[in-house]
């Protein structure tokens, strides 16, 4: 198997190098990672400018641009590998609920759609995690098992998990999305000459963190695994917006 690893904290974070280790066990690896930290890129591709290749002497490949830049190009054959899978992770923090649409980790795993088998985001529980070996052999299992699975085209995997040992995992939940209230509101600084700066305002709270999603089998140290799907219509809506039309137009 051809693995194209990848994440959004950077080449150098730690997630990225235990990921690398667990899956070098099962097949060819290709790392190409963003040069620094790139949260929450979300799907965007870098089109102002040519992307920058390094390669580091771990081998690890470094572009300055984003999570989904480092798919395109670690993805096309240019660094010497075609891919089978892609992994992009172990993220410092979960990707939970409405996450989903800022994260990089997902963005990168959703450019990774287009390969073989289901591509997978992988994230830790925690923003500062004790240990990335839980992760690490959760994304290793499901890599090796991940020929077995059967999920419709363009289909990737939004894994979390608990930041504890595996033994200390109370099972492994297949989840829905959650959902989070809206985010506080910018906070405002001033800079040395006084000028008015705002850092958005950190993730809101959970608001639907019932049984069944990914918010509530986190919340209980199991496993959350939720198929992801890039198909982003509302077909039960289809419905109300034709008959809309018919009615306004």
């Amino acid at each position: 198997m051809k693995i194209l690893i990848t994440n959004d904290d950077g080449v150098y974070a730690p997630g990225l190098s235990a990921l690398v280790r667990a899956l070098s066990e099962l097949g060819d690896v290709l790392v190409v990672a963003p040069d620094r930290n790139r949260s929450a890129a979300s799907n965007s591709l870098t089109l102002d400018r040519p992307l920058e290749i390094f390669q580091h002497e771990n081998g690890f490949y470094s572009i300055n641009g984003t999570p989904t830049d480092c798919v395109h190009i670690g993805g096309s054959g240019v660094l010497g590998m075609e891919p089978d899978i892609v992994v992009s992770g172990i993220n410092a923090g979960p990707n939970l609920g409405d996450d989903v649409i800022y994260s990089g980790t997902v963005a990168a795993a959703m450019e990774g759609r287009h390969f073989r088998y289901p591509a997978i985001a992988i994230s830790s529980g925690s923003f500062h995690p004790n240990s990335y070996e839980g992760a690490a052999q959760v994304a290793r299992d499901i890599v090796a098992n991940i020929q077995q699975l059967n999920v419709a085209p363009r289909t990737i995997l939004n894994v979390n998990v608990p930041d504890c040992l595996v033994e200390e995992f109370s099972g492994i939940h297949v989840t829905r999305l959650g959902h989070r209230l809206c985010a506080d509101k910018p906070i405002a600084t001033h800079d040395p000459r006084g000028k008015v700066r705002y850092w958005v305002a950190g993730a809101g709270l959970a608001a639907d963190r019932e049984p069944g999603t990914d918010f509530y089998a986190l919340d209980e140290r199991c496993v959350s695994i939720t198929p992801l799907h890039v198909d982003m219509t509302e077909y039960a809506g289809m419905d109300n917006v034709g008959d809309w039309l018919e009615r306004s137009f």
